[in-house]
């Protein structure tokens, strides 16, 4: 039964839409997976609020709710609805100042929200564009031995982020990193029963997500920090990890960028950056520790004053 609708199949809902005690302000941003909203709860109080909509599976109706668009698609909406919902679950039980927090989830207009903590700053990815400067290295470590922290509590959990990428690394007005917008739903539905197209970042996805999955652990995120580091310091992020299995081309940044970060830097990012698992850091606090003896080398960066001139915050 294909969906019939006016409607094109990635319209936001419009501003003023209600559901669950929230009002719909407007679209903050969309991908291939869902979109975020500014939304205000019933006290008044901004959330972002997050909608599992699949491109290329699903259509808006006319009454804001979303139906699959063919017969064939029913399985796999619904196998990742039911990842996403099991996604927000699980971050629902975690509460780490570096991760989103995640208030509530639910089901409405057939498919699934996920209401997490409003936030002010902006990502990690328009720190790095803000200026044609590169960042200082103080700055790079300070931001990191804090976004681990919050890494760590999220592989403590058996969990995997699966989509750590510049994009998705929040910087709050007070400085402070937080993960933000998890993968593993996305990944548990391009490789479901009913699978659909898989949703990879090209240069910030681990080998293991394109081959011998079944090999994920807590170096497929490490082998990520590693590429948003990587980017920190060449504004990019490093060649795609199966086109590296064809042909390893990448220049290691340990040659390429001695001149201006320090040897021990670069050389853990090169590291991080190994294409076989089991030659990279084998946890966070590996890579946390090694951060964290870097920064006792530093001058102690006044991390606000930097961000603020960066990204024109008052």
């Amino acid at each position: 039964m294909a969906a019939q609708s006016t409607a094109s199949p990635t319209d936001p809902l419009p501003a003023g839409f209600r559901l669950e005690g929230y009002t719909i302000q407007h679209k903050i941003s969309g991908g291939g997976f869902g979109l975020v909203y500014l939304a205000h709860d019933g006290q008044g109080q901004p959330v972002a609020l997050k909608e599992y909509l699949p491109v290329g599976v699903v259509a808006r109706q006319p009454d804001g709710g979303v139906q699959p668009i063919t017969e064939a698609d029913q399985g796999a909406f619904r196998y990742g609805m039911r990842c996403f919902f099991e996604e927000g679950r699980a971050l629902a039980n975690l509460s780490h100042p570096n991760v989103v927090r995640v208030l509530n989830f639910f089901r409405a207009n057939n498919t699934v929200y996920m209401a997490m903590r409003y936030e002010q700053g902006d990502t990690l990815h328009r720190l790095i564009h803000a200026d044609p400067a590169a960042l200082p290295e103080p700055v790079v470590t300070t931001l990191f031995i804090h976004l681990l922290n919050g890494l760590r509590e999220v592989h403590a959990r058996k969990l995997l982020h699966l989509d750590i990428k510049p994009g998705n690394i929040f910087i709050r007005t007070d400085g402070s990193p937080v993960l933000i917008d998890f993968g593993s739903a996305r990944q548990a539905l391009a490789h479901g029963p009913t699978a659909i197209a898989p949703m990879y970042t090209p240069g910030f996805a681990a080998p293991e997500l394109y081959k011998q999955r079944d090999r994920m652990g807590p170096w497929t995120d490490i082998y990520a920090i590693g590429a948003s580091l990587y980017a920190c310091i060449a504004r990019c992020g490093p060649p795609p990890a199966d086109k590296r299995l064809e042909a390893d081309e990448m220049v290691p940044v340990a040659r390429s960028y001695a001149d201006f970060y320090s040897e021990g830097f670069l050389n853990l990012i090169d590291e991080m950056l190994r294409l076989p698992d089991v030659d990279r850091p084998q946890s966070v606090f590996t890579v946390q520790k090694r951060l964290v003896e870097l920064a006792r080398q530093q001058a102690k960066p006044d991390l606000l004053a930097i961000l603020r001139a960066r990204m024109g915050w008052q």
